[in-house]
């Protein structure tokens, strides 16, 4: 009999996010600098009668169901039996947010099945899934190339971030069909297995700042907030974040945000963060 396995799952900010070219099969070879933070979804596995997914907690949908759930999508996709277990998603992190938290739900459920032996796969398996999740899977802070699957390790300075989630949300899928190709005018010489001076910004942000006029008020307001060491959007959206080196600076600038923008969801949290719980 299968016990409650239990995993965190924890959300991620892009550092930065360039892009290189857009390849013949639509897709887009990305430059991104990913870095785990402390803010977690709860997922949780248990036998019964029926294969089930639900979702609960802040950001869980009305009725504790995705049409598009990215763990159903998983055993459909890979042609699995779906197993009599119930997988119980408790969102703590925003949806729509560039966070990461579907493939950072499914990478936890990937590690509970590993360990009760049910199922193991390979990084083009998982990416076939989602782009974010072989990132997740991996579990470390990583400099990302190709369209996601080229993972490599990265250290990153530790940062405090104010992170914002606006009421605004922003599709993937719009926001990459955003791209036009001939704006995009990366030095390919620069993409190269290491961080460069050039691995700065959000190359969406300009478009953000088009037609997005409430994330680009905010994402003036953060890059204002005294000692911020620089604001940005991670991902496609809509969060966006302020760095400081500091716990206390990024404490006194929620305290600053919350003055001003009273209705919105916001968080103090930090990037390498002591690894004393399990993820």
């Amino acid at each position: 009999m299968l016990a409650k396995l239990n995993q965190l799952s924890p959300a991620k900010i892009n550092l930065f996010l360039k892009f290189i070219n857009k390849r013949e099969d639509g897709y887009h070879n990305i430059r991104s600098g990913v870095t785990l933070i402390n803010l977690f979804d709860e997922v949780s596995v248990e036998k019964y009668s029926k294969f089930e997914v639900r979702y609960i907690g802040e950001f869980a949908p009305l009725n504790n169901k995705f049409d598009d759930c990215i763990i159903t999508k998983f055993f459909s996709d890979l042609k699995l039996n779906k197993p009599n277990y119930r997988f119980t998603i408790k969102k703590n992190i925003p949806i729509q947010s560039g966070l990461g938290s579907a493939s950072s739900n499914l990478a936890a459920v990937i590690r509970i099945l590993k360990k009760i032996g049910y199922h193991d796969s390979t990084v083009d398996e998982y990416g076939k899934i989602g782009a974010d999740v072989p990132f997740f899977v991996k579990n470390s802070d990583c400099l990302i190339r190709g369209i996601g699957d080229i993972l490599i390790n990265q250290n990153f300075p530790k940062y405090y971030f104010l992170l914002v989630k606006p009421k605004t949300n922003c599709s993937t899928f719009n926001m990459y069909k955003s791209l036009k190709v001939e704006n995009i005018k990366f030095n390919i010489e620069y993409d190269i297995n290491n961080i460069t001076e050039n691995d700065n910004g959000n190359d969406f942000e300009t478009y953000i700042e088009e037609n997005y006029k409430e994330i680009a008020l905010i994402l003036h307001y953060l890059r204002s907030l005294p000692k911020v060491i620089f604001a940005r959007l991670t991902g496609s959206g809509s969060c966006i974040f302020a760095a400081f080196e500091s716990k206390k600076n990024a404490e006194k600038s929620l305290y600053m945000f919350e003055e001003k923008f009273p209705n919105l969801w916001c968080r103090v949290v930090e990037n390498n963060f002591i690894k004393n719980i399990r993820i």
